[in-house]
């Protein structure tokens, strides 16, 4: 119980410091952004813009349209907020929300989703609050490749920290939402294919997203954990007493899991405790397990702690690390 309101409460925290952040990332350094790369990237990455090029998804099939960077709609026009309501029992209201932030112009199969997972103490409207469309709004220009941002809401009505599973006892689905219910909702008839999915998150949805990634290999083929942790660290029990299954560090290896790629995200000052020990080194410990299965993985340690200050100072060079994958050619 300690570790779960101590996790929260880290959330909660860093919330009131974010204020002035947003002015200030476009001029950070790249030294600032990026500590360094794993070497299952292979080639020694080049300095672009403001960020990092990473080799792209060896595997892609149906890459995204060329990048133009500066000369997409979103430099001139604003992503598109709306937030619908899908039935969910397992929902405080009965009705689960999804924010989806949209590119101008029309909606279409070679257009790649970002779907983001926010953490314990958070919901789908911190990350509009932070202004999270805004900053990857400016992202998709500089790049020139645009992206759809989808974030569910994942919160259970009995309070229970979710892990951003289906809990055991059947209270609530959030895998299931987030891999069936969602993935339907914000692509309707335009069925992405998985090389044009990728799913991140932020502290515990960090770790969903590395779970759900490698639980469902065929329907993403990128991942971005900020302050992630790849163990189960379940203090309400969601998975009952088989948790092994959930296990980020215990699912490499799985079938189908081979070609994902990841991004972790670590600040340098993060030591928000876990129920055994803290997010501190978790990173570096799961890269080297990827590594290890020749994996592609990048690192980025950006100065600060549990915070979106700190998470938005690699909004560039995680932007980049996606682009690479989603617009590689066959």
């Amino acid at each position: 119980m300690f570790a779960s309101f101590s996790r929260r409460a880290f959330v909660l925290a860093s919330s009131c410091v974010v204020a002035t952040a947003a002015a200030t990332l476009a001029t950070l350094p790249p030294e600032d952004l990026t500590d360094r790369l794993d070497s299952g990237l292979g080639p020694e990455p080049r300095l672009a813009h403001s960020g990092m090029r990473f080799p792209p998804y060896p595997g892609a099939s149906a890459p995204a349209p060329p990048p133009r960077p500066g000369q997409v709609a979103v430099c001139d026009e604003p992503g598109r907020d709306e937030v619908v309501t899908l039935p969910d029992t397992g929902a405080p209201e009965g009705g689960r929300p999804l924010w989806i932030r949209r590119p101008p112009g029309p909606d279409s199969a070679d257009l790649p989703v970002l779907y983001l997972l926010h953490g314990s103490a958070s919901t789908h409207e911190t990350l509009m609050d932070e202004d999270v469309g805004g900053l990857l709004d400016r992202q998709m220009c500089r790049s020139g490749v645009e992206f759809v941002i989808a974030v569910p809401y994942g919160q259970e009505s009995g309070g229970t920290t979710t892990e951003w599973g289906d809990a055991a006892d059947g209270r609530f689905a959030l895998e299931s939402f987030v891999t069936g219910a969602a993935v339907e909702a914000v692509e309707g008839g335009h069925t992405r294919p998985r090389e044009l999915r990728a799913v991140g998150g932020f502290s515990m949805g960090g770790y969903g997203a590395a779970a759900l990634a490698l639980r469902n290999p065929v329907l993403y083929t990128q991942v971005v954990s900020w302050a992630g942790y790849f163990r189960v660290d379940d203090p309400h029990g969601v998975f009952g007493g088989d948790t092994e299954p959930h296990s980020p560090d215990r699912l490499l290896g799985s079938g189908g899991t081979g070609d994902l790629r990841f991004m972790l995200v670590e600040g340098t000052e993060d030591h928000t405790p876990l129920q055994e020990g803290s997010i501190h080194g978790e990173a570096e410990r799961f890269a080297g397990l990827l590594t290890e299965r020749g994996m592609t993985v990048a690192t980025l340690h950006p100065h600060g702690g549990h915070d979106f200050t700190t998470w938005k100072r690699s909004f560039a060079d995680t932007v980049d690390f996606l682009v690479s994958g989603w617009t590689a050619t066959p």
